[in-house]
This record gives structure tokens, sequence and C-alpha cells, in this order.
């Protein structure tokens, strides 16, 4: 149970466990935030759950604990500090989250759930239902999924955190227009074909933010100076106009933590190890960058050993163990919990260069994770991304449709052949099915797409609640090699623990 659990203060941007803290009501502020609710909460009717916005200043608390109660079902809210964040939000204890960030959390793990928060940053999106009105909604087996879907407008999408690279030929090809009478409020202009459309936006797209900031107080002219200010690439959030009105009418923020990922040059990744006689195969050393920072370092992988087997890379930084950030714990307590964790653990790392790309966002390395399966272990995990392309081999999956659809997206670059996959919704059915933005399709259902047109892929998979794709991982879709950090002087190194 998270109230149980110690607590930490983790990384800047992350919450404490128990997310309580003190708070000091000032009434001449009024309450910045009144209680979002989408219909009045009754004890009688079908369940109406409640959309609630927190936002806090840095370094204070939300002002509630979540918490797992035996005998109890879901993730419930306890211990909302008077006059707080939470409470001014419209929070109630014993409340149920069943969803945080417009992701449904009900039917996932209370780890993660916590997890899913604590790489939120200073402002969240929850919504909840009354205890008495969750217990009623089990015990008559309603689908909560489906109770948590009727808050939204079903053309609602997600916004996209999209990578820009400037390319020779349209360099980033993308251009802002203000929109008139409403200031920081851009629409979105592509050169066709070019690099922020291969990106994953779209014309038309609303942009709501660049670089880590909001441009919602920007006039036209400091966006354009910002834009050649980011040089040869770009990270911008984008969502369709549509989607926005939506977001705005119900006063929502729209958040890099909504959203789904494009294009994005670095992705933390989870192993899973398991020990052999010599343990888990790598060293652990505690170690201080140039720039000063001090970091927990995977080194000397063995040849054939559990990491190296699972693709884990020298000099990869260690965010979590079990999914649970370190990035704050002392070096000993890190191996503790690593052995702790007896014959099998679950590690999540990032690569150095990485850090720095979120860090410059102002975003968590662990807002965007992806898991990595056990690597062919006659494949040295150093060279998975250098082999050529023709050595990359079809995958099938067999994907099924959701109450959202298939949870993935199909486009085709104009005057070439070929169709690929350009999002897939994390945690949805192509995302379960192992489908990977960037995938050329090769086949649906048995059909060979290969230089089908994209009208004629989509007309094949609206055919039944199933698809079996054939789709294969091109090389300058993926993600590029990280590069091991610089070694360190024996003088610079704390600590060393061979794991």
């Amino acid at each position: 149970m998270m109230g149980d659990m110690d607590k930490r203060t983790l990384t800047e941007g992350i919450l404490d466990k128990d997310f309580t803290g003190k708070f000091t009501f000032n009434p001449k502020e009024g309450i910045d935030n009144p209680i979002m609710v989408i219909t009045d909460d009754t004890d009688s009717g079908p369940p109406r759950p409640r959309l609630c916005v927190l936002k806090r200043e840095q370094g204070e608390s939300y002002g509630f604990n979540l918490r797992a109660e035996k005998g109890r079902p879901g993730h419930i809210i306890r211990s909302i500090a008077s006059g707080g964040i939470a409470e001014r939000s419209g929070l109630m204890d014993g409340d149920r989250l069943l969803e945080v960030n417009g992701c449904f959390v009900d039917d996932i793990s209370h780890q993660e759930v916590s997890r899913r928060i604590n790489v939120s940053g200073n402002q969240i999106s929850v919504l909840v239902l009354s205890g008495d009105q969750y217990e009623q909604a089990k015990s008559e087996a309603h689908d909560l999924r489906n109770v948590a879907v009727v808050t939204k407008c079903e053309s609602v999408k997600p916004p996209r955190l999209c990578h820009i690279k400037k390319n020779s030929t349209s360099g980033l090809g993308i251009g802002f227009t203000a929109v008139e009478g409403q200031k920081g409020h851009f629409t979105v202009n592509l050169v066709p074909g070019g690099a922020a459309e291969k990106a994953g936006v779209y014309k038309g797209d609303r942009l709501v933010w660049m670089n880590g900031g909001n441009v919602e107080d920007l006039t036209h002219s400091a966006l354009t100076k910002m834009l050649k200010k980011s040089g040869s690439q770009v990270t911008i959030l984008v969502v369709d106009a549509e989607s926005e009105k939506y977001y705005n009418s119900q006063r929502l923020p729209i958040l890099p933590a909504m959203a789904t990922p494009h294009n994005l040059p670095f992705k933390a990744r989870k192993f899973h190890l398991v020990q052999d006689k010599n343990g888990y195969g790598f060293i652990l050393r505690l170690e201080k960058s140039p720039s000063g920072r001090t970091a927990h370092v995977l080194r000397e992988m063995d040849h054939g050993g559990p990491a190296e087997k699972a693709g884990v890379r020298d000099g990869e930084l260690l965010l979590e163990v079990n999914e649970e950030s370190v990035m704050s714990l002392k070096h000993e307590e890190i191996v503790d919990r690593v052995r702790q964790s007896g014959q099998e653990v679950t590690i999540t790392t990032i690569t150095p260069k990485g850090l720095d790309f979120y860090t410059m966002l102002g975003l968590s390395p662990l807002l965007f994770c992806e898991e990595v399966k056990e690597q062919d272990s006659s494949v040295p995990a150093t060279l998975i991304n250098e082999e050529e392309e023709n050595t990359c081999k079809p995958r099938f999956c067999t994907v099924q449709k959701g109450s959202l659809g298939f949870g993935f997206n199909v486009s085709s670059v104009p005057h070439m052949s070929g169709n690929f996959i350009s999002q897939v919704v994390d945690g949805g059915p192509g995302h379960k099915a192992g489908l990977r933005e960037g995938d050329l399709m090769l086949e649906v259902n048995g059909h060979n797409v290969e230089k089908k047109s994209l009208d004629d892929v989509i007309i094949l998979m609206k055919e039944g609640t199933s698809l079996s794709l054939r789709v294969v991982q091109k090389l300058d879709h993926q993600q590029p090699a990280p590069e091991p950090c610089s070694s360190q002087e024996e003088g610079n190194t704390d600590e060393i623990t061979y794991l």
C-alpha cells in the first residue's frame, strides 16, 4: 500500500510516494481550480465519474494518499489534506481512481498506477468514482471502461509528442499560423512529405508546447524565434483542433504525460533478467560525469550473461529496479534492492544522452518506456542496432480490436510505395501485439500490401475484429544506438558492485 511505503524524495518533477505534505491555504488566492464535475454525483442511478485537475508548484505535494486496501477493490484516495490541492480540486476520501491523464488504470497494479502519477510532473488529471458508486458498479458487473468512456467525446484523441529532425530537402518542414483573436494559439502548417509530417505531425494540428515550454503566452514573432533557435531538431506537443476544443471546454490541461510519443530519439528500456550461476552479469558503478552529474551506471557486461542476452548496453544509466525509481538512492540501497529481488529482477535504463534529452524538456525519463524482450544470444547486444537493413526479420502480429479500436494508425509518404505504422497507443491492442512505430506493413490478413495504396490497406483492416499483420522494422525508423558514456578515472568512481 502506498501509504505504508518508505517516504523518499525522488528526482525533481516526481512525487513523493505518499503524496502528502503541508499546505497553507491562502483565502486571498481563492479556489484556483474548483471541483470539476462532469455530472452530479448522487447515490442512485448509473455511475457518474468526476474529472479533477490537480496542479502544484515545484516541491509541493498534491495532498492525498493512494492506497490499495485489503478487502476493498480499486485504487483508493485517502488522507486528503484539509485545504490542500486534492481537496480544492474535488477529490474526496474513498474515491476510486479510474483514469490518470486519460489512461484507464483500474485494471493495472497499484504500483504501476503510483508510477504513472510519479512521472507526470506537476499537473495531472484524474477521473474518479465515489466509493459507494464504485462498489455498486462492481456489484452490478458494470464495465468500468465504459463508465469512463461516457465522460468523453468519441472524436477526442490524445495529444502527440513529436520529435522533428531537419532534413536536407525540407528542413524541419513545419510552420505556424496564429489563430485570429486568440493569443498563444497556433495552427500547424506542413511541407507535404517533410520531416514534421514523417514525425507524426498533421496539417491543421494546434501547437501546445515546444521544447519544454507552453506557447500560450507567446506572440507569433517569439514563436518563430524559438523555432529558429532550436536548430536542427525540435520537440513539440500537438493536438488536433477538435480534441483541443474538447479539452478546453472541460478546462483540461493538454500535457506531455497524456501524449503518444512519435519519433522520439530516446526512450527508457525495461529488461527482465534471470540470474545464472554468476549472477546478473554486470557491474553497477556510481560515476560522476564531466558535467558533474552523479549516476548509477551499468558496466562490463559478462559475455553471454543475462544482462548481455537481454540487450543491456555498457554505459546505460539505471533508473528503476522492479519498477521503483532508484535515481535518488545511495549505491548500497540499490544493491540491496537488486539482491533482495532474488533470482529475477526487472531493471529500467536509459542512455546518458537520453537522460539529457528528457532533462532539457523538463520531463521524467520514465515517461515513455519500452519493454525489451530477450535478444538472440548469438548477436552481441552492442551490435543490435548496427545490423544491415536486410537482416531485419519480418514479424507476425495478431491484433484484437478493443473498445477504442486497434490502437494504432497507418500512414504513407506521398509519391512513395509502402505504408507504415505511424502511431501506436501505449498499452493498446496494437502495442500489446508487438507493433512499433515505423513498422512497414507487408501483409494484412494474408494479403500482400507492399504496393497497395493507403486506402486499400484501410479497407482490408476494416474486415472483422481481428487483424493478422506481417510487418518489418525499417532501420531508418529504429532508435539510434546509444553511445556509452565516457570512461571514468578510478578516483571519480565512488562505488562498484558486481551483480
